[in-house]
């Protein structure tokens, strides 16, 4: 039994982090070790105000916000790159079920695509480690697109290319902001739980169409 939020569907999108793969921890020890690096203390609330942004956004805002890195923004993000490089080839595990649920979405015909605020070289090496290289019919980063989530760019953007209707698509997010961004292109969206967002939960359920703990549930008919 499949659950009633496949009915309809022609295209299925995913957010990267949190959503596909379960890599958010990471992102918080990156910023740490990063800010650390420059005697920068790791403010609170940062995880709130870069959400959304996309990997080029969130460069500039630490280059406009923390007066004590030397970096160009190119280089945060040569940085951060091979700072997470490794991660995600070795210890960014796929989010559970995905690969039984991307397996029944091509054999039903099911287009895929994945909209990311991440840059394209860690999206394209955490595909590549799981094998998944094949299974995307589009891959777009927030870098390509004029405005990073909430915007609906990225998500309209990505339903062009896999030549589907906003309203045929079912969207994958597990933060507020990736949440707002799909509906606001008018689409449906399963928000995914997180142990980063735990603590939106309640409001991630009132936002979304679905909710999900993890993937085994919509073919198994559960969410």
């Amino acid at each position: 039994m499949v659950h009633e939020m496949m009915k309809n569907a022609d295209a299925v999108i995913f957010d990267l982090d949190g959503s596909l793969v379960d890599s958010m921890w990471l992102w918080r020890a990156i910023d740490i070790e990063y800010l650390g690096s420059f005697g920068i203390p790791l403010p609170e609330d940062l995880q709130s105000r870069i959400e959304g942004m996309s990997f080029h956004e969130t460069a500039l805002y630490f280059k406009e916000n923390f007066r004590g890195i030397t970096h160009s923004v190119e280089q945060i993000k040569e940085t951060w790159n091979r700072m997470a490089w490794d991660k995600y080839a070795n210890e960014v595990p796929l989010k559970p079920g995905i690969p039984v649920f991307l397996s029944h979405c091509r054999s039903r015909g099911i287009r895929l695509g994945i909209a990311t605020s991440n840059s394209r070289e860690l999206v394209t090496n955490v595909t590549k480690a799981h094998g998944l290289e094949d299974c995307f019919a589009c891959i777009m980063t927030g870098s390509e697109v004029t405005r990073g989530k909430p915007a609906p760019d990225i998500y309209l953007a990505v339903a062009e290319a896999l030549d589907a209707e906003p309203a045929r698509c079912l969207v994958f997010e597990d933060i507020i902001p990736g949440i707002l961004a799909g509906k606001a292109a008018g689409m449906r969206v399963c928000a995914v739980e997180d142990a980063y967002s735990a603590k939106d939960r309640e409001k991630k359920k009132a936002l979304a169409d679905y909710f999900i703990e993890d993937y085994t549930e919509i073919i198994e008919g559960q969410a």
